[in-house]
């Protein structure tokens, strides 16, 4: 609701430069991790998506997440640091989602989007769109946002989307600790996804480097 922060959303703008030698090289190794080897003939085997947590309380959910964690995306590329996602209610009962960052020439990013909740079964599968984003300024589609993780105290929560293409690791302090990490890190594997294409986010009282998961 993932620019994560989740999601899929913060604009790349004319502000954007070049972005540091270490994590083009993160996100190339990342493209690379992707590909599958195999037979050019041989039909894709169908994948179950990532199942949600059983059940999501939104109240509790409601509130601002720090990005500590996420698998690199085109619109988070902004980001260098302080990527957070604020969820609200609004009038119409949906989420109001705010996703900010700091960009690399020290400018506030953020874009505003709407979540709509796909699974009242268990309220953690939702479909966020941002207006005037190509593909996602529909406030009503297909979900891709899952819940698949949280902490037993909502410290902490793993996002995907059904397909796997994206991994937010959000929390609600700036850093998490050993612990908690290895708990991460098992439920990524539990959701059919490789920590080590999620990256560290530099986060202020937190972690200052970009680091795959796996290598922590």
């Amino acid at each position: 609701m993932a620019s994560i922060v989740d999601f899929r959303g913060v604009r790349v703008t004319s502000r954007t430069k070049r972005f540091p030698v270490r994590l083009l090289i993160a996100l190339a190794g990342s493209a690379v991790a992707l590909l599958v080897p195999g037979s050019a003939q041989a039909a894709p085997t169908p994948v179950a998506a990532p199942a949600p947590v059983s059940s999501l309380d939104l109240n509790r959910y409601l509130g601002t997440w720090n990005q500590l964690a996420a698998v690199p995306q085109y619109f988070n590329l902004v980001c260098a640091r302080d990527t957070q996602a604020n969820y609200a209610l609004d009038p119409q009962g949906n989420v109001s989602v705010r996703n900010t960052c700091t960009t690399w020439s020290n400018m506030n990013n953020e874009i505003n989007g709407t979540a709509t909740i796909n699974d009242r079964m268990t309220g953690a599968q939702l479909h966020v769109s941002f207006p005037g984003v190509p593909t996602q300024d529909r406030i009503d589609g297909p979900t891709n946002y899952i819940v698949t993780a949280l902490g037993p105290d909502y410290s902490w929560a793993l996002v995907t989307d059904p397909g796997r293409t994206s991994g937010f690791v959000l929390a609600r302090a700036p850093m998490l600790d050993a612990e908690a990490w290895d708990r991460i890190r098992a439920e990524i594997v539990a959701a059919g996804e490789n920590p080590c294409l999620y990256l560290t986010s530099p986060t202020t009282g937190g972690r200052s480097d970009i680091t795959p998961l796996c290598t922590l």
